[in-house]
């Protein structure tokens, strides 16, 4: 790749993301600007930032690199990030957006009154954004370095610094407008490159695929690990703060549940692309995954297939997506995070949401420069199933039981955490390649056991149900006027 072509391919999309972020700071006035956009954001709108901020580093380069490493065994990470959105149709998005709150600990405060759970629940969330930051970072470190030859922590460092700053500068509001626009830049950026080198391989002779590796923990077709992996995917998706921030950004139930259905048909486009990408790579190029570059395939096979200065040139617009995708993810997670710091420990004010902002980017830039970048997508997978057993049962239990307790919350969610967290630590230490089944991809058993523990120590606690949840879920559960301003 030449360096140049990627250096500026970079600086026009940090340069695009100032530009539309300091426009939001002209429109964002209010705290409610700041942490909702004022719930004011219609269907379209809002369905392109969530598809800009969930189709992060594991989607625009790790699901190819899998691929192309797994063949089929590796479709189960697009099908389960669609999926997940269904689930989120049918149980979170409009009872969600009906509860008032701004963040999930204040979802979870006011459905259990406890500010024990609130606590808890705000832990929990700032732990998953973290680990969801790092992956982000890590890929922004390994496409600065594969399309400029600069070190990798410029990658990290740029992607931290635009966030924030586009973050402090206008908060929800100003990053609605920016990830919407990368959404549809990350999808240009991988339809362009690979139609065209459909194009140009049209006739051309394939070469041998390389034998599937499974470096990462990937499924066996038809396994334990198939079906773990599915439900961290699927139950992972309910609870990633990033996301289900948005639905509170929308005017009403109706129009989130319109949100999700215009975001289930945007993910299902998008996943054309990276799934043909692998392929190609499989086909035409498996040298990349012999020589451990899987990751970055997308970035290096236009380079690879059709070469010269419109190889250089699909290139640069590959690497404009690659970092569209780092930086619109990390700023939904960074909001997401300022939000619940913010509002937990600094009074909720503006001012206080930009500290927060500032705390929430650099502790996971630390962390991703003292760590070696493992495979996105599984790395990602992971988060999922860490999500999937600690925010996702007390999120439906929630909004679907009445029998909920605080005590019966806490207990699930610390369950899921140690044991999903204690999975992934020990699963890490002993390598991908030698980790059992069970703790590679522990969701099907962590999961189980955190919504286990919530109903059984719920049922235990039942005084400690609140005397309010008749009038809480009918809130949730009865659908307002449309558009109706909330009071």
């Amino acid at each position: 790749m030449n360096p140049p072509v990627g250096l500026a391919a970079f600086l026009l999309v940090v340069l695009a993301t100032a530009v539309i972020g300091f426009y939001g700071l002209r429109i964002s006035r209010t705290t409610g600007d700041f942490y909702v956009a004022s719930r004011t954001v219609p269907p379209w709108w809002n369905a392109s930032a969530i598809g800009g901020e969930y189709l992060s580093a594991a989607s625009f380069l790790g699901v190819a690199g899998l691929i192309l490493l797994s063949g089929t065994d590796a479709l189960w990470f697009p099908v389960g990030y669609t999926a997940g959105y269904l689930m989120l149709l049918l149980f979170v998005a409009a009872p969600l957006r009906r509860s008032g709150a701004y963040t999930i600990p204040d979802f979870t405060e006011a459905r259990l009154e406890s500010t024990a759970v609130r606590r808890v629940t705000s832990l929990v969330v700032v732990a998953v954004g973290w680990l969801y930051i790092v992956p982000q970072l890590h890929g922004a470190g390994l496409t600065i370095r594969i399309s400029t030859g600069l070190p990798s922590w410029v990658g990290a460092l740029a992607v931290v610094l635009v966030v924030y700053l586009s973050v402090a500068a206008g908060g929800m509001r100003s990053i609605t407008f920016v990830q919407a626009f990368q959404y549809w830049l990350k999808l240009t950026a991988l339809a362009v490159p690979v139609v065209f080198v459909l194009l140009h391989q049209s006739g051309g002779s394939a070469v041998p695929a390389p034998e599937s590796v499974n470096p990462t923990g990937l499924p066996a077709a038809g396994g334990y690990q198939t079906v773990s992996l599915l439900v961290a995917l699927l139950f992972g998706t309910l609870g990633l703060p990033h996301v289900l921030v948005r639905f509170y950004t929308n005017p009403d139930g109706r129009s989130a549940r319109r949100t999700t259905l215009i975001v289930l048909g945007l993910l299902s486009v998008f996943y054309l692309f990276p799934t043909a990408a692998g392929l190609l790579g499989r086909m035409y190029a498996p040298g990349l995954a012999r020589d451990g570059r899987s990751d970055a395939l997308v970035l290096l096979l236009p380079g690879e297939l059709v070469g010269g200065p419109a190889g250089d040139a699909l290139s640069a617009l590959v690497v404009a997506g690659a970092f569209a995708a780092f930086l619109s993810t990390t700023s939904g997670l960074v909001v997401s995070l300022a939000g619940v710091i913010s509002q937990d420990l600094l009074g909720g004010s503006v001012r206080g949401f930009r500290i927060a902002a500032l705390l929430a980017a650099v502790v996971p830039l630390a962390f991703a420069l003292a760590t070696d970048s493992l495979g996105l997508a599984g790395s990602v997978g992971l988060v999922f199933a860490f999500t999937a057993s600690t925010i996702c049962p007390v999120l439906l239990l929630g909004i679907w039981w009445r029998g909920l307790s605080d005590a019966g919350a806490i207990a699930g969610m610390l369950t899921g955490a140690v044991l999903c967290g204690g999975a992934m630590v020990a699963g890490t230490l002993l390598g991908a390649g030698t980790a059992p089944a069970w703790l590679a991809q522990p969701a099907a058993w962590t999961v189980p056991a955190a919504f286990a523990v919530m109903v059984l120590v719920s049922r235990a606690t039942k005084q400690r149900i609140p005397g309010t949840v008749t009038r809480v879920m009918t809130r949730l559960h009865v659908p307002e006027r449309p558009l109706a301003n909330e009071r």
